[in-house]
């Protein structure tokens, strides 16, 4: 196909990422003139090879030659430049393709740049509950506390942490379904009461949350993740870029202006 050539911009781009060093070279070249041998130190290659390959940048117009070292031309800059923004949006990509159709719609609608400020942690088969420290490590930093669908919050050793929290005095407030509301209260009924009774900690609960959850924790916003039916936290976001900050609490405010105190009296032991 046309577009395919190798006397084309695709044939460029694959001429560059087809050799792990290319890239890293021309990179390297941007930032301070280099002699032949210090990049060979830098990429790991043979003199030949780099030889050959600054060759074939002086060809493209890339880099030029001064005295013994090499140096990049600001067309070679700009090549440097584009190649390692397209390789921090794939990097970003693979990093959310694992949770992206966990994540509301919403954050596809965020700037591609955006993108590269969220920390993803996802849970995997030899490390299950890496969201959930990761959570906990968040939570125990914390000075404010507000979450939508707070499960995560309310899971071991996250649930140690935040009576940790609340006893300190931190401001705690979490949203949750009915059903888990009572189930969490059914199952640390002690704990539970003693933490109600505190004018820093409330619970409220809303019939129809969405199937993610969504954490205050000061500046930082929490994404978390769970899995349909079993609850279980596949994967957590997190970030303090303010536009996201503010699209959050938008979204938690809109649920705490229809949402209801939590009632102990209306849990069935």
């Amino acid at each position: 196909m046309q577009h395919f050539r190798a006397d084309s911009p695709t044939g460029d781009i694959a001429y560059l990422a087809r050799s792990r060093h290319r890239i890293p070279a021309l990179v390297a070249l941007t930032e301070r003139p280099r002699s032949r041998s210090e990049l060979c130190e830098l990429t790991g290659v043979s003199d030949s090879t780099i030889r050959r390959t600054l060759d074939e940048f002086e060809d493209q117009i890339w880099i030029r030659k001064d005295g013994y070292q090499y140096t990049a031309t600001r067309l070679g800059e700009v090549i440097a430049s584009g190649m390692e923004e397209l390789i921090e949006r794939v990097e970003t990509a693979r990093k959310l393709r694992d949770v992206w159709h966990w994540l509301p719609d919403e954050v596809g609608e965020f700037p591609v740049e955006m993108w590269t400020n969220l920390t993803v942690t996802v849970a995997d088969p030899d490390s299950p509950y890496r969201p959930v420290n990761r959570f906990e490590f968040l939570l125990r930093e914390a000075t404010a506390v507000r979450y939508l669908r707070a499960e995560i919050a309310l899971m071991d050793p996250c649930f140690d942490a935040l009576r940790q929290r609340i006893n300190d005095g931190v401001d705690v407030t979490v949203i949750g379904r009915p059903n888990c509301n009572a189930y969490f209260y059914s199952n640390y009924p002690e704990h539970n009461r003693e933490l109600l009774q505190r004018d820093n900690f409330t619970v409220l609960e809303y019939d129809d949350l969405p199937p993610y959850g969504i954490g205050l924790l000061d500046e930082r916003v929490i994404i978390s993740c769970y899995e349909q039916g079993s609850g279980t936290v596949r994967a957590l976001v997190d970030t303090d870029v303010p536009s996201v900050h503010e699209w959050a609490q938008s979204i938690y405010e809109r649920y705490t202006a229809d949402a209801h105190p939590f009632d102990p009296q209306s849990t069935v032991e």
